[in-house]
Order: C-alpha cells, then sequence, then structure tokens
C-alpha cells in the first residue's frame, strides 16, 4: 500500500464522524433534500479524502441509477455514494456528484445526527 495523502479543507467543514478526516466543504452543498436509509443527507457537488467502491445499479426514489458507495480514506468508514448515471433525463444534474448521508459526518460546528428509536433524526443546521 503507498503512502496515504489527506486533503485539509478551510471553511465549513464536514467531517468523518468516526475519524475527523474533512469530506467536504458547507459552500459545495447542491441540495439538503436527500435521504438515505439513516435519515437526511446531502447533494455535493465535490468531495475529498473517499475511495469509491464498485458501480451499481440501483432503484432509488427517482429511479434507476448506477452509483458507487463512497468511504472515508481514513478509517474505511462508508459516507455516502456517488452518482456514476442517472438513467432519467431529468436526474442526469447528479451525475458526478455524491450525497453524505448526514448520520455519517460531523458539521461545520461539530454536530453530529443521532437516530433514536429507529426513525427520528435531529441536528443542528440552521435549515432543520
Amino acid at each position: 500500500m503507498g503512502r496515504l495523502f489527506v486533503v485539509n479543507l478551510e471553511g465549513k467543514v464536514y467531517s468523518c464522524k468516526h475519524c475527523k478526516t474533512h469530506l467536504a466543504l458547507y459552500e459545495d452543498i447542491v441540495s439538503k433534500s436527500f435521504h438515505s436509509r439513516h435519515g437526511k443527507a446531502y447533494l455535493f457537488s465535490k468531495v475529498v479524502n473517499v475511495s469509491a467502491g464498485e458501480k451499481e445499479d440501483r432503484m432509488m426514489i427517482t429511479g434507476l441509477h448506477t452509483v458507487a458507495d463512497i468511504f472515508c480514506v481514513v478509517c474505511g468508514s462508508i459516507v455516502g455514494w456517488k452518482y456514476e448515471t442517472a438513467h432519467e433525463k431529468s436526474q442526469k444534474y447528479k451525475e458526478g456528484k455524491s450525497v453524505i448521508e448526514r448520520f455519517m459526518v460531523s458539521g461545520p460546528d461539530g454536530s453530529n445526527y443521532w437516530i433514536s428509536h429507529g426513525t427520528h433524526v435531529s441536528g443542528s443546521d440552521p435549515d432543520d
């Protein structure tokens, strides 16, 4: 295995909740209207310090997409997925972008989302 280079971001940073590795900037959020199996998720135009798993087709709420799970390069935790291909014309804007599950990261202010009773998600982001 080679040397691991980690990018450190400046500004309002979302980090892996397990190891605090920087993953994305607040300013790179495209949408906060996404959902995952753990609750709220954000679509980012750019993420760093992630590795992608195998591409696979998944049927999602908005149709069929080819996606790859993304993992923190430091600790290996799954943090979300990357859209490789959107098969619906109206969903093409997602291609090349990544979704980070809010439950898997610490927010810019150090906040975490916690799930209680399997469905309730809470956090401290300004628009929640």
